[in-house]
Parts: structure tokens; sequence; C-alpha cells
């Protein structure tokens, strides 16, 4: 089902607007809160059974679009108008929460400019910011997993005592039996859950805010593409227990201190799921253009926190260098001179 959001006073349709947190028309203005939009300006058209590419009428143009079986919510590329897929957003499908975009797409494309402008290694070309390709806005599928983290741990400590009587020296060995058992909760870890995103990426956009989590509501997504789910939470929980882990056994570490040694003999370290929320979360995928190639870069649509690996200028890293080298040199030749020595 096609679902689109006209406009009361002009019958345009209507996009979330990032800025002001509500559905807002670019015909006219108008700006409406998405709890109490008219359900008679809510059109949806009925589509049939789905298929792995699927075929949608706009209803505005009549126009055909062809979604990927994974997408939620698109524009029409005929006459642009932003449409929400809403079958497929239902069920199992169905987000429990989201964080709706704060970062409007001239806040974004500003962003990045700056962000180019910081990169002191990068050729020159690359800092003037100009050759965006693309921005995108998209709502990327994310499992948020409520974790109960416990541990079982013994080990044998040593604390080591030297003292000197005449001309002996003795070493004092102390052993001690160390027990910990622990119990840990973590609340909301992340795990981007799209085949198509790439996972570092997405994890290096983290922190969001979670307190702007709200619950989901289909109007969030008109005027930006957005994906369902392609693992399920099960399917994830493995990427996840793998993060926490090693939280856990740093917080282990942190419990057992005063020893000179400590020496393992039992760590049992598990990560239980107690809970998992399926979570739209904002991102700006920008696509630059430069020396022919396109580099791709992401942005937390609610920060507006910028990643990816921009191009190096291996003449930059040279003068770099070279500029490090002098300098430790002349310090050298500072500290030779001031000792009366010679540096040649």
């Amino acid at each position: 089902m096609v679902v689109q959001y006209k406009c009361p006073n002009c019958g345009s349709d209507m996009a979330f607007d990032a800025e002001s947190g509500t559905l807002s028309c670019p015909n006219c203005g108008r700006q409406d809160r998405i709890e109490t939009f008219p359900e008679e300006n809510i059109e949806q058209t009925v589509s049939p059974e789905e298929t792995e590419a699927k075929e949608y009428h706009c209803e505005n143009c009549g126009a055909v679009i062809v979604t990927a079986a994974e997408t939620t919510a698109t524009h029409c590329s005929f006459c642009g108008a932003p449409v929400v897929l809403s079958e497929r957003l239902t069920g199992e499908f169905a987000p429990a929460k989201v964080i709706p975009f704060k970062i409007s797409k001239e806040e974004a494309v500003a962003a990045f400019r700056k962000w180019t402008r910081n990169g002191r290694l990068t050729p020159r070309g690359f800092m003037n910011g100009d050759r965006i390709k693309k921005m995108t806005g998209m709502y990327v599928p994310f499992w948020l997993y409520d974790i109960d983290g416990t541990a079982e741990v013994a080990a044998i400590g040593t604390r080591v005592n030297q003292y000197q009587r005449g001309d002996t020296i003795y070493t004092e060995t102390d052993f001690y039996d160390v027990y910990r058992g622990i119990d840990l909760s973590y609340l909301k870890v992340p795990a981007d859950a799209s085949e198509k995103m790439d996972d570092e990426l997405m994890d290096k956009l983290e922190p969001y805010d979670y307190q702007e989590l709200m619950d989901f509501r289909m109007p969030y997504l008109a005027g930006y593409l957005a994906e369902k789910y392609d693992y399920d939470d099960d399917a994830l929980f493995s990427r996840v227990e793998s993060k926490i882990v090693p939280y856990i056994d740093s917080y282990i570490s942190g419990t057992i201190s005063g020893y000179s040694t400590v020496s393992y003999t039992n760590k049992q370290i598990q990560a239980n799921k107690q809970k998992a929320y399926y979570t739209l979360f904002p991102v700006w995928m920008v696509y630059y253009d430069f020396e022919n190639k396109e580099h791709t870069f992401a942005m937390n649509g609610q920060t507006g926190k910028v990643v990816g690996k921009p191009p190096i200028s291996g003449g930059k890293v040279f003068a770099w260098f070279a500029g490090i080298a002098a300098g430790t040199f002349a310090v050298l030749k500072g500290i030779a001179y001031v000792m009366g020595g010679v540096l040649w």
C-alpha cells in the first residue's frame, strides 16, 4: 500500500521537516504535527501482492514506482512525491522506535563542506567541498538490545615486597585467591540490520541521543528513503555480544587491583539478550566526486557527525614528515649547542 500525506491547504504532498519536526508542505508552507495530522488527508493506494521487485503507482502522476523488496519509503522518480509503503512496516517489520532527522539537507551540505576543509592531509581540490554528487537522507534499520552481562572469575593474585637487611636483599611474595561474581546491565546496544550498509561506517556514526527516541509513526519517513531490516535480532546478537564482552572483561580487570600479578584460573563471561527493539536511525549518505572516483561518506542525521575515508595527498604527507624531521633536527642542534657539543 502506498501512503501519501496531502496538504489540507493546497493538496500538495507533504514531507517530514527535520528542523521543525512536523509534516511540511513545500508549496504553501503549512506545517502539521504528526500526532494530529487529519486522517482524511492521508491517501492510501492498494497495491498487488509483494514480489521481490515490486511495482506501485504514484497517486499524483500515475507513474510506476519500482522498488526493491526491502524499501519502505522512497520518492516517485517522475514527480518527486514522497511515498511510504505501509505494508512493509507492519507485523514483524513494524519498527518500535525511530530517531527523527534533526539535520536538514541544507544543514547537512553545509556541515559536510565544513568537514572537508578540516582535512590537513587531503588533496587541495578535495577541500573545497563543492564536489557533492548526491546526498540522500535515509532511515537505516537497527536493533537496540538490552543485555544482562554476567561474569564468574577465579584468579591467583600476588603481592611482592622487597626489603634489605645488611647486604642481603629479600623478596617476599604473598599469594591470594581472588574471586569475582559480577552482574552488569547494558541498555540499547545498537547493531546495523541492513545488508547494504557498511557495518564499520554505521558503528562510527555513534553515538545517537536515545533521549530523542520516539514511538514509530509512518509520517516520520515521508520525504526520505527507508529500508526494512535484512537480519533479525537473533541473527545479529553474536555481533553485539562481541562488542559487549570486551567491556565486561575490562570491568573485571578494574575490580582486581592492588596486586603485583594476576593469573586467571577461570573466567566465564556471558551476555544474555533481554529485549531487542527494532529502530530506525537517520543517516545522510554523501556521494562525492574527486579525481574521477566516487567517495562515500555518512553523516549522523541527528548530530551531524561525519565519517568516511577521504583521499590522502602524498605530497602533503611527505611535507608533514619533512617538517617534523626538520623541527626535530633543530631541537637536537640547539641542545647540542647549549651543552657545548656539535651536531652534524
